[in-house]
């Protein structure tokens, strides 16, 4: 179709997700047609580099054949099977013991969902069942981080502690708590890791405390907070969190969802930060976003435990497309393309990517760079010793955009005047630098704008 008529078909019948309806009525869709690599395509013919790896997802890249073949195959043999029934197919139950067998500690045991999404809720239904197999079904209260971000279902939105998320939906819940985020580049405590590991343990236990400690169910966190403007925790931070749910006899959910499958380096982020969560939830990078998929891993005891307390009940929780054969087969074809070389790539060029943006600090509007592995994030502001914000005036998360668009680059622009990277773990090293200069070239034009340079010290 021509693409002006795909534009007029999308503003009037598609619902973009996270979107101002009017406001994507006015600007119309940009079309993209096709990817190779670390690259797309759009309908007018011009080829960016996705800074972004569509969603975070795309970690292995576009265009693997491999993995087109593994989605046919398996669509031509047995393209669905039930997991309700005690049925199955052969490409999940692999998938589920190559990744118990490559996650941290005892994670043995694996639920499938369709994104990170339903990976969430599904924890909060497993954390309360647990809890009221254990006895103790008074444990129903929440604790998640603010700037975290946890799905977008009513309950995981409730856990997410981002306004755009519960203005206008009823959410957070009684029962959902937050503490404050580590946020190194704006923790009222400064920026001394210690200091602010400290502060966030504390905040933590004074915040059980306040809920009573034989009420307090789970503690969710992210290993590197992705939506809330990738903010990259002090060394330890995790781990000291961690140590508090513990002593305390909390649940601890890591949300891995951005930072799994060669991310931040490893596998899972949570290898490099010497913990085994209760459960951890992963999705996008698991198919690198060529089919939908998710999955909950879960400890031996909160198996055991939920298992003991159903006896031979069913549990009462399950999705249509949990495990499904053609997702499970995509994820094992990525797998191998990660161990295959993807992931020592991912760690090269997440290296280079950390060190072209460190350049960028000598820049008037940047404030802060941060990052881990192929996560990076770049801050502008006005006034670097106030860490005074873009002005929200000139729309940042639009503008900034636009004009990355407009210089061949894809990334995330955050409303604060952020910068969000997490480039395919198939980047060249000329890919890489070009995310750089570009990103220097936006700053740039965005130095000149008359309403910058009003407020600029």
């Amino acid at each position: 179709m021509l693409t002006n008529s795909l534009v007029e078909l999308d503003r009037r019948h598609l619902i973009h997700p996270v979107s101002s309806f009017r406001g994507h009525e006015a600007r119309g869709v940009r079309v993209l047609t096709s990817g190779k690599g670390a690259t797309v395509t759009d309908a007018q013919g011009r080829t960016l580099i996705d800074g972004f790896a569509g969603l975070w997802c795309v970690n292995a890249g576009y265009g693997h054949e491999s993995v087109v073949e593994a989605a046919a195959d398996q669509m031509r043999r047995l393209p669905y099977a039930t997991g309700y029934f005690d049925l199955g197919a052969e490409a999940p139950i692999r998938l589920a013991a190559v990744l118990a067998d490559r996650s941290p500690g005892d994670l043995n045991h694996i639920y499938f969902t369709l994104g990170g999404s339903d990976a969430v809720d599904s924890t909060i239904r497993f954390v309360r069942y647990y809890w009221h197999a254990k006895g103790q079904p008074q444990r129903d209260q929440f604790i998640s981080v603010q700037q975290g971000y946890h799905g977008s279902t009513t309950m995981g939105a409730g856990l997410t502690a981002l306004p755009g998320f519960h203005d206008g939906f009823g959410v957070p819940y009684d029962w959902q708590h937050k503490i404050s985020s580590h946020y190194i580049y704006r923790n009222p405590v400064g920026r001394d890791p210690q200091a602010i590991i400290d502060a966030s343990v504390a905040e933590l236990r004074a915040k059980v405390e306040a809920l009573g400690p034989e009420r307090v169910a789970a503690f969710y966190l992210e290993p590197i907070q992705g939506s809330g403007g990738v903010l990259v925790p002090p060394k330890g931070w995790v781990k000291a969190m961690r140590d508090v749910c513990a002593e305390m006899e909390i649940l601890f959910i890591a949300d891995e969802v951005i930072t799994g499958f060669g991310r931040t380096g490893p596998l899972f982020a949570s290898e490099e930060e010497g913990i085994v969560p209760d459960l951890m939830t992963v999705a996008k990078g698991l198919t690198s976003g060529y089919v939908p998929m998710g999955a909950v891993f879960m400890r031996d005891h909160v198996y055991e435990t939920i298992a003991e307390g159903a006896g031979a009940k069913a549990i009462g929780h399950g999705f249509t497309y949990s495990a499904h054969p053609v997702s499970a087969a995509v994820a094992l074809e990525v797998l191998s393309l990660y161990e295959g070389g993807l992931l020592e790539n991912g760690r090269a060029m997440g290296a280079r990517l950390m060190a072209g943006l460190d350049t960028l600090r000598d820049h008037p509007l940047v404030g802060d760079v941060r990052g881990r592995g192929m996560l990076a994030a770049v801050e502008l502001v006005t006034d670097k010793d106030a860490k005074t914000p873009l002005p929200a005036a000139v729309q940042p998360a639009t503008r900034l955009f636009d004009r990355a668009w407009d210089h061949g680059l894809i990334v995330r622009s955050f409303p604060q005047g952020i910068f969000g990277y997490a480039p395919p773990l198939c980047c060249t090293p000329d890919q890489i630098d070009a995310i750089v200069a570009r990103t220097r070239a936006v700053l740039d034009q965005t130095l000149e704008d008359p309403e910058i340079r009003a407020v600029l010290r």
